[in-house]
Order: C-alpha cells, then structure tokens, then sequence
C-alpha cells in the first residue's frame, strides 16, 4: 500500500530555516505528482508545493520566492526547502500524492 513518511518539522525562530523530507513507497514514484500541503490551527488544509513527474513546480503565492520544492526519484524522496520561515508558515505539513494519499504530517512552528 501506498504509504508517505513526513520528516523534519521543528520549532524554529522567525527568518530561519527547515527542510522537511517525504519518503514515499508503495508507488510508481518516478511517475508521481507530489505535493506538499499545510494546515495552520483552526484553519483548512492548504496547498503549499507541488511538484510533476516532470520536475515542474508550482507554489502558492504565500510562500514563492521562500520556498522549494524538490524530488529525488532514486530515493523515493520529496523534500520541501523553507526558508525566511515567518510565523504564518506555522503548521502541520503533509505529504500528499492525488488519489487521496497522505502521510501523517509533521509540525512545523515559527515562532516571532
């Protein structure tokens, strides 16, 4: 079954950075579309990164410029490179590939 491990989230001070990491198994993944989503307390999940088989990417306007998004496919990874963290960015960070996979999500919270 599919099956997506989010790492590296963290408590981390305002205009600094974190890398968070997905391994993911269970797919096709040279073939996958790979997304990255958050959900701020008392807010709806939201679409941060997206990333194509292709190596195409595409973010959303809160976080261009700040943000990376990149795939490893030899490892299975997907990794989401944040930096100028504010502390909006605050949250629990999933992986997500269509069809309704998710991992767990991992924390991530910037503080002032």
């Amino acid at each position: 079954q599919v099956q997506l491990v989010e790492l590296g989230g963290g408590l981390v001070q305002a205009g600094g950075s974190l890398r968070l990491s997905c391994a993911a198994s269970g797919i096709i993944f040279s073939s996958a579309l790979l997304n990255w989503y958050r959900q701020a307390p008392g807010k709806q999940r939201e679409l941060v990164a997206g990333i194509t088989s292709g190596g195409n990417t595409y973010y959303a306007d809160s976080v261009k410029g700040r943000f990376t998004i990149s795939r490893d496919n030899a490892k299975n990874m997907v990794y989401l490179q944040m930096n100028s963290l504010k502390p909006e960015d605050t949250g629990v960070y999933y992986c997500n590939v269509p069809g309704g996979y998710w991992g767990k999500g991992t924390l991530v919270t910037v503080s002032a």
